[in-house]
């Protein structure tokens, strides 16, 4: 496929045969949270998980936009020879469509899960008093597991030892500038200019504004909504196999396999 995505710092191959497929993670996540994802969708395609910038092992230093992330995204793109299906969770998901927007070249299909275009008037405060109360460091991942409850596996993915214990892998000062632009600006023209495939994956106990994301997958072309019963804001964690079904559904239509 063209030059190897490996040469690259943050880029995780996790295998598979065909068209690229190419994970973007949430806000403090990282590549290798995918994985689970990723065993089964190599059944569609050649799929590759991406750090972002001040994530895992992406690169380090802003500045902390959009456009920033989705340039980041797009050079990773350009190594492959035929357009990517583009997957992402929250943040993953604004990158995705952002791309999807203004490199049309280098995406064949999205899929967004749990993200809103206007979170306009919402500030960090509320996530900076959570943030700061976590023990950290953690004393062990058995410990990081137990905090985090449901969601324990996927911060395991999230964090690295050091001397005194567990921390988290990115820096909770750039993750507050990455989410304060969020609060800053909307995304609605980005949604509007993208023209390929589109699933939007909503969480029932979703964190974003009311009806968005129904919005966002009526604003464009060939966009589709579901709405997954019970889950939180990882829905691929929280209800695997109907993230699965979705997804599969999906890429079987826009993939022809």
């Amino acid at each position: 496929m063209g030059n190897s995505p490996l040469t690259r710092p943050g880029v995780v191959d996790f295998g598979g045969e065909g068209p690229p497929i190419v994970l973007l993670h949430g806000l403090m996540g990282r590549a290798r949270t995918w994985w689970p994802v990723a065993r089964w969708l190599t059944a569609y395609g050649h799929v590759v998980g991406l750090d972002a910038r001040g994530h895992g092992h992406g690169p380090r230093g802003g500045p902390w936009t959009t456009e920033q992330f989705v340039e980041d995204t797009a050079s990773l793109l350009r190594r492959f020879d035929e357009p990517a299906v583009l997957i992402g969770h929250s943040m993953g998901g604004l990158h995705a469509w952002a791309v999807a927007a203004t490199h049309p070249g280098l995406v064949r299909a999205v899929v967004i899960e749990d993200m809103a275009p206007d979170q306009r008037g919402r500030t960090v405060e509320t996530w900076r008093g959570y943030f700061e109360s976590w023990p950290v460091p953690f004393q062990s991942l058995a410990h990081v597991k137990e905090f985090f409850g449901t969601t324990g596996d996927y911060f395991i993915e999230c964090v690295a030892e050091r001397e005194d214990g567990y921390h988290l892998l990115a820096d909770l000062r750039d993750l507050y500038e990455i989410a304060a632009e969020w609060g800053r600006r909307d995304y609605w023209s980005l949604v509007d200019a993208v023209k390929c495939p589109l699933l939007v994956i909503e969480a029932e106990h979703t964190a974003m504004p009311a009806g968005q994301q129904a919005e966002l997958a009526a604003r464009v072309p060939d966009g589709r909504h579901v709405v997954v019963a019970g889950a939180g804001h990882v829905v691929h964690r929280d209800a695997p196999l109907e993230y699965r079904g979705a997804v599969e559904a999906f890429l079987s239509d826009v993939l022809g396999r």
